[in-house]
């Protein structure tokens, strides 16, 4: 699906979604909220049947941690190590990619980008059985939430929210589309010490693209050049994936800010304490806590 196929596509989501009551656009699959239009409970169960590619590239992302960016990032990556246009979905989640997912991806040529938003034991088995490539962003989860908020309000096929007070609860008990934040990153916690996993985080971008573009790159196999890096780097900034998004009508939708500690125009000092005893009380003193930098983004 090109970035045309998938206007189109959304176009007719949101026609969809305008006939739908509010309540009805989220359905629960063994006990996560999903969006109905975007991956109905057939996608996910014909992801059970789908079989990975000891070459494949998985992208996965807690939602609103910088999914759609870092596929931009890897797109330009990859086409400057394989010569090669990376022809994908966009985006390329495959539980959007309907109940032919299957057939949809043995028809997708070597080496296939794909992604997901999906919890490490809903990830198919297969991909780690072939031992296919991981790379696993996350984001400080003050940020993240108040992206998350902001593309639910933003995005027709979601349910509008009611208050920002009623989100930032719903967001600490997980009852959010793709469930809980912090049961999504204690199970990376866990698969950290895999070889074949690699753990980024949204503000190490922010800081250093260059940098991680090098840790990224060598990471998947692939050998770039000091001025490739360069060239990656600077096609893939946050304005710069914005701006290239705006064609397709969905720039405004999935680009917002890109900011590191918006948080703080949005929580209140109480909101903030709250969030800090969560985060303590699961990821304090885990290697996936420490590469947050939380006392430095968060506090």
């Amino acid at each position: 699906m090109d970035g045309e196929d998938f206007a189109v596509s959304l176009r007719s989501r949101l026609r969809a979604a305008s006939a739908m009551q509010e309540e009805e656009k989220l359905y629960r699959n063994k006990g996560v909220l999903y969006p109905l239009l975007l991956c109905p409970c057939e996608n996910l169960q014909a992801l059970e049947d789908v079989t990975a590619r000891d070459d494949d590239i998985l992208l996965v992302a807690y939602p609103k941690c910088g999914f759609n960016w870092m596929v931009g990032v890897l797109k330009k990556m990859m086409m400057e190590a394989t010569g090669r246009k990376v022809e994908t979905r966009m985006p390329p989640l495959m539980e959007f990619f309907g109940p032919d997912v299957s057939q949809v991806m043995d028809q997708s040529p070597s080496p296939r980008l794909l992604g997901t938003h999906l919890h490490p034991d809903n990830i198919p088995a297969s991909f780690f059985a072939k031992r296919a490539k991981m790379l696993v962003i996350f984001r400080n989860p003050k940020d993240t939430l108040v992206s998350f908020y902001h593309f639910c309000n933003n995005n027709p096929v979601l349910p509008s929210v009611s208050s920002w007070e009623s989100f930032y609860a719903d967001f600490l008990s997980g009852d959010v589309p793709w469930g809980s934040y912090f049961e999504h990153a204690l199970a990376w916690e866990k698969r950290m010490d895999d070889p074949d996993v690699m753990l980024v985080t949204y503000e190490q971008l922010k800081q250093d693209l260059g940098q991680a573009v090098r840790h990224m790159s060598s990471f998947l196999g692939f050998t770039l050049t000091q001025d490739q890096v360069r060239r990656v780097s600077e096609a893939s900034t946050f304005a710069a994936m914005k701006e290239s998004s705006q064609h397709s009508g969905i720039g405004n939708i999935i680009f917002r800010k890109g900011e590191v500690g918006d948080w703080r125009n949005h929580f209140t000092e109480e909101q903030s304490r709250q969030m800090d005893q969560v985060f303590s009380q699961h990821l304090a003193g885990t290697r996936l806590g420490r590469q947050l930098n939380y006392d430095l983004h968060c506090l």
